[in-house]
């Protein structure tokens, strides 16, 4: 009888192990045409080339670009007179554009068109004499930019805890705008904290949360719920990346963490993890996400199933200064040596 159960009985077989892997993650069209403008400002002007910020919000991008030539700056008064400064995807307030006049600085603005759509929001209703509420976190590169089109008239509200303190001098001409990063859970939760207190609040014409941070959280949201793990690939100061983690929680992944590279990975993580999900903030290039797959491939997670949450194809052109001296440049060429060039020797 011993015998018999030994013989039949078997050990069970460990669970299989996967990835879920998110679609879209990484690069969105704002972070794409940033990098590709210094890349494309180091050809055609040569180094070094001056950008004011970090040109988004990556420690690998902003290496890359160091390498290439590019040096970042923390203030425009940093930059010699003369030189080239570049103005990061996150938006700048009008009186650094002035800094820049004043300092005889040629600019090149790589601010995300969807961030510009929000300053142009800000200064028509600001022109309109709206109370302005800006939901954003306080300090963050664009909530500067944006609180900056119109000081008077905005004011941040950080969160749904925040909307309490919120003080307007009509409340019925009041406004909200958002920071374009944010998740889009707690912008609404603001957003129907503010209505509480505001009845007439008055809407953007668009939702000021971008296209990707959607898709990307989105994307997290459907991986979520069989996720034992989450692995976040971005900076600790992307505010995207961040939100990434914070969604994959509420979401029902049991764990979830932000890393910039692969090595940061820590192994006591797939403690009894079967499920791990994967996914890379809006300013991530996807090399760091191989690097990614790659480590939890050696570990047993060669299972990769993508969970693709929505289709993009959304471009922006380069910045209006380069595209103009890249046409330049082009005429020339197409022209060919000028008659005195060609006459000479």
């Amino acid at each position: 009888m011993d015998r018999m159960t030994a013989a039949t009985s078997s050990p069970t077989p460990a669970p299989a192990k996967r990835v879920l892997l998110a679609a879209p993650r990484g690069y969105c069209a704002g972070v794409d045409r940033a990098v590709i403008a210094v890349e494309k400002a180091l050809e055609q002007y040569g180094a070094p080339v001056y950008v004011r910020h970090e040109i988004v919000h990556n420690k690998y991008v902003v290496k890359t670009l160091e390498k290439k030539g590019a040096i970042f700056v923390d203030e425009t008064v940093e930059v010699p007179e003369g030189n080239i400064v570049i103005f990061s995807a996150h938006g700048v307030a009008p009186t650094v554009h002035e800094e820049a006049r004043r300092g005889k600085l040629a600019t090149i603005d790589a601010t995300c068109p969807l961030v510009t759509k929000v300053h142009k929001e800000a200064v028509r209703f600001a022109k309109e004499d709206y109370d302005i509420l800006l939901i954003g976190h306080e300090g963050h590169e664009e909530v500067i930019g944006t609180s900056g089109e119109a000081p008077d008239h905005i004011q941040l509200v950080d969160g749904p805890g925040d909307v309490e303190n919120v003080e307007v001098r009509d409340p019925d001409k009041v406004v909200w705008l958002s920071q374009t990063t944010l998740s889009v859970d707690e912008t609404m939760e603001t957003v129907g904290a503010l209505k509480e207190r505001f009845p007439n609040l008055l809407s953007p014409p668009s939702d000021d949360i971008c296209y990707a941070t959607q898709n990307r959280q989105t994307a997290v949201k459907q991986m979520g719920a069989e996720a034992d793990l989450v692995i976040v690939v971005g900076s600790k100061n992307s505010s995207n990346s961040v939100r990434l983690v914070e969604v994959a929680l509420g979401a029902g992944a049991r764990d979830a963490h932000l890393v910039d590279y692969a090595e940061e990975i820590d192994e006591a993580w797939l403690e009894g993890v079967t499920t791990v999900g994967v996914t890379s903030g809006a300013s991530v290039p996807e090399i760091l996400v191989e690097g990614v797959l790659e480590w939890l491939a050696a570990r047993g997670f060669g299972d990769v199933e993508v969970i693709r949450a929505a289709e993009e194809s959304i471009t922006f052109s380069l910045p209006k200064e380069l595209r103009r001296d890249l046409r330049t440049e082009a005429a020339e060429l197409a022209a060919g040596p000028a008659d005195g060039d060609a006459s000479q020797g």
